[in-house]
């Protein structure tokens, strides 16, 4: 097998502000998320980039725009929230943008709908919980649309359909994920988008408190930024195709997505899983039946990343590189990109029975929350490959591991300890889980 080409399988996922020359892909989605509503002009979007560009935010995949959000900054006090949007947001202008308010107001967001799933609005809202941040506000106000109305509104008052939403017995495209995203409901909003048939009219008022908010803007200050991790307890169990195989990892991933983690990590080698799809053969020969389902892996787990809005490192995976074969842990980012790390330090038993080579160099990697480095089982045995990454700047090391006994399981994590205590950064470990055979 020819080594292969990561670029083949990353997607590139970038989140970025709105530029000019994105306005006939911007309303090209416009049209297709609110049918039937009056789109931005060209003016609109020349106005939103001269008051707030750093408010108006889009997201690409592969250099088409999937997503985007548009927001400005509000004093609370100059605004009754019963006014219409074009009041508030001067008919998508937003003359009404004032740097010294202290309220972000959510204009408008929208994904489209070949990309929906994917948490692309989750995204968006953190990015405007940045800038809230960012400039001190005191909190974020939205005024969310309704549209799942109009399939109720024969049977349900609006108070009724809200509340039955709030409830979770009727999903509304905005609403739900709205609340799932920490808003508080405050109140209906009668008359507030009066061309928007799908909502009758109606809207919610929502809102997000920024709890890091200090009352003198002059002592404003960094929040920290904690970074959650979920490990996996993989339990390997017999499969009968690889599809099995990914519908396991995706509840994983779905999990460690649904507690907001930031990293979801999985054992060394897990894919040996897949052994389970073939006749006993000798240990060489089956370790490189593994290799055959390596585009199989990438694609999924790039997917996964994206979908799930998480950092996944895919535990490490036994790679057929021209004649030889690797153990490799691949990291796969939630923008798309996808990184490796090749074991270092192959066990004697690993070389005798599977025939895997080492590779030659650490990387150290940059995510969106710092950077980090991998390391396979043996190698945080050795001390020095984790000062090397330290000074690369890595503060965080995964350690993807594969023991069969008590002993090898204390060792490497009495190593990774030790690496914590001797560098000062953080290690995360995760072992695979099978029952006893007793």
């Amino acid at each position: 097998m020819d080594k292969l080409d990561l670029h083949e399988f990353e997607s590139q996922l970038h989140m970025r502000n709105l530029q000019l020359e994105d306005f006939e892909q911007l309303i090209s989605m416009q049209k297709i998320c609110f049918p039937g509503m009056e789109v931005w002009s060209r003016e609109n979007v020349i106005n939103q980039l001269k008051h707030f560009p750093e408010g108006q935010i889009v997201i690409v995949i592969d250099g088409r725009l999937v997503a985007s959000c548009g927001s400005l900054i509000i004093d609370s006090d100059d605004f009754d929230m019963n006014m219409s949007w074009d009041e508030i947001c001067d008919y998508g202008n937003i003359g009404t943008h004032d740097h010294e308010g202290d309220t972000l107001y959510g204009m408008e967001i929208m994904v489209h709908p070949e990309f929906r799933g994917m948490k692309l609005a989750t995204r968006l809202y953190e990015a405007r919980k940045q800038l809230c941040r960012k400039y001190n506000l005191r909190r974020i106000v939205i005024g969310g649309r309704l549209p799942g109305y109009k399939n109720h509104k024969d049977e349900l008052s609006i108070t009724q359909y809200v509340d039955r939403v709030t409830s979770r017995a009727i999903f509304d495209p905005v609403l739900t994920p709205q609340l799932s995203n920490g808003f508080s409901l405050k109140k209906v909003i009668r008359q507030y988008m009066d061309d928007d048939s799908e909502s009758a009219g109606y809207a919610t008022y929502l809102e997000w408190t920024n709890f890091d908010f200090q009352e003198e803007k002059e002592k404003q200050f960094l929040a920290a930024a904690p970074v959650r991790i979920c490990v996996v307890q993989y339990q390997m169990r017999p499969i009968k195709s690889f599809e099995e195989f990914a519908i396991q990892c995706e509840y994983f991933v779905d999990v460690a997505s649904g507690y907001k983690s930031d990293f979801v990590q999985f054992p060394e080698i897990f894919t040996l899983q897949l052994l389970s799809l073939f006749p006993k053969e000798e240990p060489g020969t089956a370790a490189r039946k593994i290799g055959e389902f390596t585009e199989q892996y990438l694609e999924l787990f790039s997917e996964l990343a994206i979908k799930y809005n998480i950092n996944i490192v895919a535990g490490s995976h036994f790679t057929p590189e021209g004649d030889s074969l690797y153990n490799i842990a691949y990291l796969f980012k939630r923008n798309g990109e996808i990184g490796k790390q090749y074991k270092l330090h192959i066990t004697p038993n690993e070389k005798k029975w599977w025939g895997v080579q080492p590779g030659n160099s650490i990387e150290v990697f940059d995510t969106d929350k710092g950077k980090v480095a991998i390391m396979i089982c043996y190698d945080i045995e050795f001390p020095e490959l984790a000062r090397i990454a330290v000074e690369r700047g890595a503060r965080l090391i995964f350690v993807p591991f594969c023991t069969d006994d008590r002993q090898g399981y204390l060792r490497v994590r009495y190593c990774a300890q030790a690496r914590c205590v001797e560098n000062q950064i953080f290690v995360a470990c995760r072992n695979c889980w099978q029952p006893s055979s007793s």
